[in-house]
């Protein structure tokens, strides 16, 4: 699905959003998607000559800017070219993540279980901290409705949700940003900052793709324990997303949002079919 395919309608309009590990995959779909809606965008990532092709196709409204989510300077770095080029910072989503090759607890070295947590998890919490004092409204506007307020998203997965073996620390972090998001949701609500958590299953990125396996390509099996028979687009999540930023989900906080094609519903057989 190309930028051409999104409606334009101005869900975001006049907004800006910093979106981290926006070089490719779900990042890079939901950066073109919120300037197709009418918002400014910072992308942040690690992966620079691709997040600054990125930046460059989608104009004017698009910044790039180095982002290790595991660095404060750097989160900082990047809120700073939100508020000075743009202005302001409406929405955060927090996208950035990795997955190790599986491999069970007993042979996981804990320096690699610590490194998904510092990405997933704690570069989440990190950019919640950096991000949270520049958005919002007062308190007085907050209850009279008006003001306009910030939207967090944090995205985590179906395996915050429901283990698998062998990704122990992708597990873990997912699980744990369940949590960060309603305590930030918690904290945040008077300041008219909402804060969700989105739950995708399977999606066609990087992530699931033959060059991060070795050559092997996962998607065909993905696909056929799934209740919808395919796997995601990043497009896809990239519209849930867009919405939690809106003002159309001014009520939602300290929520999951599940995208996955039926994954959670249980397990995908035969039976399942219509005959």
């Amino acid at each position: 699905m190309s930028p051409t395919h999104f409606p334009e309608v101005g869900r975001l309009d006049g907004k800006v959003a910093l979106v981290s590990g926006a070089a490719r995959g779900q990042g890079a779909a939901e950066a073109r998607l919120f300037v197709a809606e009418g918002a400014s965008v910072v992308l942040g990532d690690v992966l620079d000559d691709e997040g600054e092709a990125v930046a460059a196709e989608i104009g004017d409204r698009a910044a790039y800017c180095h982002l290790d989510v595991t660095s404060e300077a750097d989160w900082d770095s990047a809120v700073g070219v939100a508020t000075q080029r743009f202005g302001r910072l409406d929405i955060l989503v927090s996208n950035a993540g990795i997955s190790p090759m599986p491999r069970p607890i007993v042979d996981t070295d804990p320096d690699e279980y610590r490194r998904v947590l510092d990405i997933n998890l704690i570069g989440a919490f990190l950019g919640i901290r950096a991000a949270a004092p520049h958005m919002g409204r007062d308190m007085s506007d907050a209850m009279n409705g008006g003001g306009r307020g910030g939207s967090i998203v944090l995205i985590s997965s179906v395996n915050g949700f429901v283990a698998a073996g062998g990704i122990a620390g992708y597990v873990t972090s997912k699980f744990g940003l369940r949590g960060l998001a309603k305590t930030a949701a918690l904290e945040l609500g008077r300041q008219g900052v909402r804060v969700n958590s989105v739950h995708p299953g399977p999606i066609d990125t990087p992530m699931v793709q033959p060059e991060s396996w070795g050559g092997f390509d996962m998607r065909p099996a993905l696909a056929s324990s799934n209740p919808l028979g395919r796997i995601g687009e990043p497009e896809e999540v990239a519209e849930l997303v867009c919405w939690l930023g809106s003002d159309a989900s001014a009520y939602c906080t300290g929520a999951e949002f599940v995208i996955d094609g039926g994954y959670l519903a249980g397990p995908f057989n035969a039976l399942s079919m219509d005959s």
